[in-house]
């Protein structure tokens, strides 16, 4: 029973190894893209006299870049403290039968100092996507 319950322990650690990667890549990915769109629609606004649209397009990719990394991090946050309850229950199944010896324990400290970095890449991306189309919109080109 015991490897039963180790097994699927495991299993789940990799589900939500899985589930990380694909959060992290997502909003990498889709700052990438906005970080795009929002500096050419900020170029256009720049060569027209009719601004408007181009503000309130900006404006909406803004708040889109906002909740996406929002919901980002916060997925980020729920499978930091995942693989935390995960490790924690397999350090002390290692402990109980004296095998906790070939664990780390600095490894549970390093995947969540892993989780804080690539929240901070998911942030200061989100930041440039935000930041940059606006100094873009708001710089004088002539």
């Amino acid at each position: 029973m015991l490897g039963q319950v180790h097994d699927h322990i495991v299993k789940e650690l990799g589900d939500s190894s899985r589930t990380d990667t694909i959060f992290v890549l997502t909003a990498i990915v889709f700052n990438l893209i906005v970080l795009g769109i929002n500096s050419s629609v900020s170029l256009g606004a720049t060569a027209e006299d009719e601004t408007f649209t181009y503000d309130l397009v900006l404006a909406a990719f803004v708040v889109l870049t906002i909740s996406v990394n929002v919901i980002a991090v916060a997925a980020m946050g729920l499978g930091r403290r995942t693989r935390r309850m995960l490790l924690d229950g397999v350090v002390a199944m290692y402990r109980d039968n004296d095998v906790d010896k070939y664990y780390d324990p600095s490894m549970v400290s390093n995947y969540g100092t892993r989780y804080l970095l690539f929240t901070g890449v998911i942030v200061t991306l989100a930041a440039t996507a935000i930041v940059v189309p606006f100094i873009i919109r708001f710089t004088d080109s002539g």
